[in-house]
């Protein structure tokens, strides 16, 4: 099977993946009450009067199959219902707050994924060396502190103490620049980016300062993983077969350990690397609280814990969809990734 195939039937295979995944949501909002479901179609206060008229219209006391019907016809018309905790439409909410949280992974997982698969490499080729032990050490570190401490550090040293690196998304004369100038014209939503596509290198440039600290946190808590995978992973590939037999054959170190090892060896990190990925796009809620970073997550655990005077209900299961859609997406792109690696994958 070619790579072309290959790919055309994981997409295939994704789909009723993703259908799975929205008739599972779909399941759980069952669990809830109708007059707590009727909080999908109220928009104003005004509406909390109504409950029994909302129910009524939207089918809400209906049989499974009548809500699921209808249910799925707002969905692919792009109505999540209403998110009271950000009082506006929920596609619309993750629209406005998801670049806040992309800008800080596009930097941080680069760092993460490439970094840890050099350290990892370098622990394993150098195993119980001085570079074996100091990243281990890391490893260490990242998965035993917890992230709201490492991010008060951050703050602590590179804020309060030296003054080089403010915490916030951007300082307040780029918000007003954006907002009230009149010469900002937003084209993707990531202000790093349409910093440049306006003209306006200085926003770019301090958007870039105030995610130092984000990014840094976020590497130093995840990069560990990665570290501990790939090292795994490699040191298992140096003991096989083929890797003797290319040794004898008189190949040296950097060409075992680059055109034979570490090919073989990426296989889980990829995987890894995907979940890893997924997981900081659905939001780094701690990351985003202590920065006091407007992002996806900081707006899915304020929905998770009520929205004003009736439950957000429409924020949890937007965000839920919004999640699985990413993971599927994800698990979609390592599974095609593992086949331009490793092509006997796709000859299975």
């Amino acid at each position: 099977m070619g790579l072309r195939e290959y790919i055309i039937r994981r997409v295939l295979l994704a789909i009723p993946t993703l259908l799975g995944v929205i008739l599972l949501i779909f399941a759980v909002s069952q669990l809830f009450t109708p007059e707590q479901r009727a909080s999908l179609y109220i928009t104003n206060e005004k509406q909390l009067q109504q409950v029994e008229n909302i129910i009524r219209i939207y089918h809400l006391n209906e049989s499974v199959l009548v809500q699921l019907s209808d249910w799925m016809t707002k969905l692919f018309q792009g109505n999540l219902g209403f998110s009271h905790t950000s009082r506006m439409p929920v596609l619309e909410t993750l629209f406005k707050k998801l670049p806040a949280t992309i800008e800080v992974v596009i930097w941080c997982i680069p760092i993460i994924i490439l970094l840890g698969i050099y350290l990892g490499i370098q622990s394993a080729v150098h195993k119980d060396g001085p570079i074996d032990h100091m990243t281990r050490t890391l490893a260490i570190i990242g998965t035993s502190l917890p992230s709201f401490w490492i991010g008060i550090m951050l703050i602590a040293i590179f804020f309060s103490a030296l003054g080089w690196f403010p915490p916030e998304r951007m300082s307040s004369s780029t918000r007003n620049f954006i907002d009230f100038s009149g010469q900002w014209r937003w084209y993707t939503g990531l202000i790093s980016i349409d910093g440049l596509l306006n003209g306006q290198l200085w926003v770019t440039l301090d958007l870039l300062r105030h995610v130092v600290l984000p990014t840094i946190s976020l590497t130093t808590i995840n990069i560990a993983l990665i570290i501990r995978v790939m090292r795994s992973s490699m040191l298992e590939a140096l003991g096989k077969g083929y890797i003797v037999a290319a040794r004898a054959k008189g190949l040296s170190n950097q060409e075992v350990i680059n055109k034979h090892a570490r090919r073989n060896a990426l296989i889980p990190v990829v995987t890894v690397s995907g979940l890893l990925t997924a997981g900081l796009l659905t939001g780094v809620t701690i990351t985003e609280t202590v920065f006091n970073i407007d992002g996806v997550g900081r707006w899915a655990a304020l929905a998770a814990g009520g929205g004003g005077s009736v439950p957000d209900i429409p924020g949890v299961l937007g965000f839920a969809l919004f999640a699985g859609i990413v993971y599927v997406v994800a698990n979609l792109i390592v599974d095609i990734l593992y086949a331009y690696i490793d092509p006997r994958i796709r000859l299975g």
